[in-house]
């Protein structure tokens, strides 16, 4: 098994529905001029982690890759979302999305939770103002 069978192989088994995979996806729809040393600039990540999901979605169909014939650079390259790229990124926005509003409910959830805890201290306090007062 060479290193490029290695690491599909672990590109498979790994979640591809992580934000940097929709990040990816999307700058690549809006840009597909845009290379891995941009993207890794744009984003955040590492210009290793980039190239790993780059290959992955290649892999996987979801990117296709052409040279860009108008570039001086030679080894430019062209990156569209394929039919099947763009179904899949529609799955995981959407699964994105549903993650983000579980997590939105919960935080709602807790900010109540505490805004009632900071409430009772509160009370607490002007109880224990109002005692120390008429000692």
């Amino acid at each position: 098994m060479n290193i490029y069978e290695i690491t599909m192989s672990i590109a498979e088994k790994t979640n591809l529905e992580k934000e940097e995979v929709l990040q990816v996806l999307r700058e690549i729809k809006s840009d597909p001029e845009m290379t891995q040393r941009d993207l890794s600039v744009k984003l955040g990540i590492s210009l290793g982690k980039v190239n790993f999901i780059m290959k992955a979605l290649i892999h996987r169909g979801f990117i296709k890759v052409d040279n860009f014939k108008k570039s001086n650079n030679k080894s430019a390259y062209l990156y569209f979302l394929t039919p099947k790229g763009v179904e899949e990124k529609a799955r995981i926005t959407y699964r994105f999305l549903r993650r983000k509003i579980k997590e939105y409910d919960e935080l709602e959830q807790e900010i109540r939770r505490l805004e009632q805890e900071v409430g009772e201290a509160a009370v607490q306090r002007d109880v224990r103002d109002q005692l120390r007062a008429n000692d």
